[in-house]
């Protein structure tokens, strides 16, 4: 199909019809990573595609989700939904960020539906963030960057951790990444600080805790460059 992508036929766990997603080819050429991990990649923008939606009854859902197992419970709720409505989105095989942006949407509302973790729902927002990034899209990205701060620290109170793929100094380490990305040094500094006050990081994860020192560096730069 394309340089970056190719597409293949799934079965969708709602509806058990086949629909067509596109996946991206592995061989991606990075250019640099920011701060809170998102990864800008030379000619292709891969995070318009991370979400697969059925064409036939309008699920969506990231890969991981859409082939692994779903509780019955659940599976139920989004049936009983998508039977009173029609929300079939059109499949295209060259993704805009309008339609990368419909597909977020949609797999949140889902995730909300089925009180999916709360760390599943902000890694969604903060890729729908991104999606905002690579288009330039600044006051979008403040506003996805903001409710994926919250949820997280919402997470880290209430949920055990590892979570959806991260330990809880991952999650503390990000928290303070998206919040220097908001320029809120007040609040970066908060959650950074207790990473780098932490004795036992640096035998649990060396590579983490300067990853967190550097960005403690970053905080007071900003700080200096913003007086």
């Amino acid at each position: 199909m394309g340089e970056f992508t190719f597409t293949v036929e799934k079965q969708c766990p709602i509806c058990g019809e086949s629909t067509r997603v596109v996946k991206t080819k592995s061989k991606l050429s990075v250019e640099r990573t920011d701060e809170d991990f998102c990864v800008h990649y030379k000619g292709f923008n891969p995070y318009l595609y991370k979400i697969w939606f059925c064409e036939k009854c309008g699920y969506a859902a990231d890969e991981k989700t859409f082939l692994g197992s779903m509780p019955v419970v659940h599976k139920r709720k989004i049936k009983e939904f998508l039977d009173k409505k029609k929300l079939g989105m059109e499949f295209v095989e060259v993704r805009r960020v309008p339609d990368a942006v419909a597909a977020y949407k949609l797999a949140i509302f889902y995730a909300e539906m089925t009180d999916q973790p709360l760390a599943k729902q902000a890694g969604m927002y903060l890729g729908l963030a991104w999606i905002y990034r690579y288009s330039a899209e600044k006051d979008k990205e403040m506003e996805m960057l903001q409710q994926a701060a919250d949820l997280y620290d919402k997470s880290l109170m209430t949920e055990r951790y590892p979570q959806n793929g991260m330990s809880d100094d991952m999650a503390l380490y990000l928290v303070g990444a998206i919040y220097v990305r908001m320029q809120n040094y007040e609040k970066a500094t908060q959650y950074i600080s207790r990473l780098i006050g932490d004795q036992g990081l640096r035998e649990r994860d060396i590579h983490l805790y300067k990853q967190a020192r550097d960005l403690w560096q970053t905080i007071r730069e900003d700080k200096e460059d913003a007086k």
